[in-house]
């Protein structure tokens, strides 16, 4: 094991590959299996039962926990094995079946932010992107390309099509079918997924100041509201709230969707 430390603490029944780099105080518990190409921070902890299988960089202070699959290659006709990393940031909590695909020649590198929550049987596929403070609660499944922005919340047992994004701060609600881009700031569930206003109480609590949530209920009124096409509604919410940072991250995230956006 490469740059191996003294404290860190490994079970006899482990598995680890020479070339695997383990940050100070790591700690690998019964029957784990560590591939190639490892790097694991400091203050990591794998429970019992954890694979990682190969090309794989977790931060420091993370928890992964039994049955945990990190690493594997992509479910995806077209690799053909080519080299691709998954990354992973610090104190990000990885649950008990979680499955977190390497990327491909696509993107090279499957990411996932720091203090994250992805609980049980999650699936992340290949070339996704998850930003920083994101919950996946349990079953989600998402397929690959697919961009989560920070601070958002999906729902369990909610399945994400392939490219899809979803901006940061929504709430997506449980058992939702998710194949449009759902813009930030809202909360959306359903099958057929639909909006159901701002993420209002998420926005209070992440420190949204009373005016700039005001700024963006004026925004959703017209962007979603209207009897306006959506067209029309980005101009005249640009005209009317063009001094609004968070506004213009809303009509930037709908201009420069390719799916087209959730209403």
């Amino acid at each position: 094991m490469g740059n191996t430390t003294e404290v860190a603490r490994i079970h006899s029944t482990a598995v680890i590959d020479a070339s695997v780099e383990l940050g100070a105080d790591v700690e690998i518990g019964p029957f784990s299996v560590i591939g190639p190409h490892v790097v694991i921070g400091d203050g990591t902890r794998l429970g019992p039962h954890v694979v990682i299988e190969r090309d794989t960089h977790i931060g420091r202070d993370c928890r992964l926990h039994p049955g945990a699959v990190l690493g594997g290659d992509p479910q995806d006709l077209k690799y053909t094995g080519e080299a691709a990393l998954l990354v992973v940031g610090d104190r990000t909590v990885i649950r008990e079946c979680v499955t977190l695909n390497r990327g491909t020649s696509a993107r090279g590198r499957t990411e996932i932010g720091t203090d994250c929550l992805i609980m049980a049987y999650a699936h992340v596929a290949h070339d996704c992107l998850i930003g920083d403070n994101v919950v996946i609660a349990n079953a989600v499944n998402m397929g690959g390309h697919c961009a989560i922005g920070d601070w958002v919340i999906v729902g369990g047992v909610t399945a994400i099509h392939q490219f899809v994004q979803i901006g940061a701060h929504a709430f997506v609600g449980g058992s939702s079918a998710v194949r449009k881009d759902v813009p930030p700031f809202v909360k959306a569930a359903g099958d057929p997924l639909r909006l159901f206003g701002l993420n209002t109480v998420g926005l209070q609590r992440r420190g949204f100041t009373e005016q700039e949530r005001a700024q963006l209920r004026r925004a959703y009124r017209l962007l979603f509201q209207s009897k306006r096409n959506l067209r029309e509604a980005l101009g005249e919410t640009r005209l009317e709230l063009d001094s609004a940072p968070h506004v213009e991250t809303l009509l930037g995230f709908i201009e420069r969707s390719e799916r087209g956006v959730t209403l």
